[in-house]
């Protein structure tokens, strides 16, 4: 906690967007991964870190795609591949307001 409370001071929230974990929040709200992360710590609770590792094992890999959203990245960029495929072999054209070609505005 800073000295002075500048972000309070100047009335700006630079904080609301970076964290997500289940620390407290800036305004109250649960965090984005709150659940995920709450049910990876109920599942290793008292289990130890070698047999948490192994019994939680779902629970972690759901809290980090939350966190860290690899798999969504990874599928975006395999229909974004399938769209460019299909515009280069000729099955699919994108709507012109896709292309930039979207009428000028007065």
């Amino acid at each position: 906690m800073p000295f002075w409370d500048l972000q309070k001071k100047l009335g700006i929230d630079v904080d609301s967007w970076l964290l997500r974990q289940s620390m407290p929040q800036p305004h109250g709200q649960a965090a984005a991964c709150h659940a995920f992360e709450r049910e990876w710590v109920e599942c290793g609770h008292g289990l130890g870190q070698t047999r948490a590792r192994r019994e939680c094992q779902l629970e972690y890999e759901d809290f980090m795609e939350c966190m860290k959203r690899t798999k969504l990245a990874q599928r975006l960029r395999i229909i974004l591949e399938q769209r460019d495929r299909m515009i280069k072999q000729g099955k699919y054209t994108p709507p012109d307001y896709h292309m930039g070609k979207e009428e000028p505005r007065p």
